[in-house]
């Protein structure tokens, strides 16, 4: 059994992979800042389901201090970092690009150094679909030209990238990084679309869509993302790979879809499209099933219901949670 460092462990997909691998036997030291980007109590409710379990312990950490996170590094031997740890989401990356380039850029600096010091072997980076830009081939491989990012998240990305090649490249780290495109399911950001558009439906709120509708996002469920991070954790050198965004659907087409789960008709309210969004993305995902063997497991409706589900079952909080 292996002893793994997961950043962002109270995060969507940070607190999935963090239960994978606990089930698998694995120790997990997680940390996170529990800030409030978002409500806590999403964070809050995720941990819930790691606290308590054996080999699980949280160290509520900010990785940009980098003092402060040594001891995390010299509490035990690490045998990989994942850092799924960030600031997301495109929109607000505009309106506050700072803190955008402490938590990807300086904080991935500092875990790569700890990496260095430590003698810790592997590490992967949470990356993202949107450093593609504009006018990307779809559906899009990793090969497609990222040097003109959009907003300042992807900016920020990029640059994680990059870094992370330079420690590569000096110190012969390995390194995966995984572009993610569109990851939803229960407990998900609200930020987010699908989580956005579930609530409003369903408490009856305006649906605020911008746009005409017709852009189209390629989704995955989380836990098929959280299966093809882990699968990540073998030597690879030096890889990117994009990883979800394999089953396409217009927003309109989303929330059709929801409408028919939840049992309720959307109020839908049309506003001119924003500039930081893009207008498609479709993973090109054969290279992860060539080297990881990854296949998405749970259709796009399937996941939909589930959650669906959970936010009906937690309906009683999950209603109040701020969907900007």
């Amino acid at each position: 059994m292996a002893n793994y460092l997961v950043t962002g462990a109270a995060g969507f997909i940070g607190a999935r992979v963090s239960e994978l691998l606990l089930q698998d036997g694995h120790t997990v030291l997680g940390v996170d800042d529990l800030n409030d980007a978002y409500d806590v109590r999403l964070k809050e409710w995720r941990l819930k389901r790691l606290a308590g379990q054996p080999g699980f312990r949280l160290f509520q950490q900010d990785l940009r201090d980098y003092q402060r996170l040594k001891p995390v590094f010299e509490s035990g031997p690490i045998d990989a970092v994942i850092n799924l740890a960030a600031r997301a989401g495109v929109r607000y990356s505009v309106e506050n690009p700072f803190i955008y380039l402490e938590t990807n850029n300086n904080a991935v600096l500092n875990l790569l150094e700890q990496c260095k010091i430590h003698g810790v072997p592997k590490f992967i980076l949470a990356s993202t679909s949107s450093i593609y830009g504009l006018n990307a081939p779809m559906p899009t491989p990793e090969e497609t030209n990222s040097d003109h990012p959009l907003q300042p998240y992807s900016a920020s990305k990029k640059g994680a990238e990059a870094m992370c090649h330079a420690y590569h490249f000096l110190h012969g780290l390995d390194v995966t990084i995984f572009r993610f495109f569109t990851v939803y399911g229960p407990a998900g950001r609200p930020d987010m679309v699908m989580f956005r558009f579930c609530q409003w439906i369903a408490e009856g709120r305006p649906v605020h869509l911008n746009g005409d509708g017709e852009q189209t996002r390629g989704f995955t469920y989380v836990d098929d993302i959280a299966r093809g991070t882990i699968l990540g954790l073998k030597p690879l050198g030096y890889e990117i790979i994009n990883l979800g965004g394999h089953e396409v659907i217009s927003i309109n087409e989303m929330i059709s879809v929801l409408e028919e789960l939840i049992g309720k008709k959307a109020n839908v309210v049309f506003h001119e499209a924003h500039k930081a969004d893009m207008l498609s993305n479709w993973a090109d995902v054969s290279k992860a099933r060539r080297m990881l063997g990854w296949e998405p497991q749970v259709s796009l409706r399937e996941g939909m219901r589930r959650l669906v589900e959970w936010y009906m079952q937690e309906r009683e909080w999950t209603s109040q949670v701020l969907t900007p």
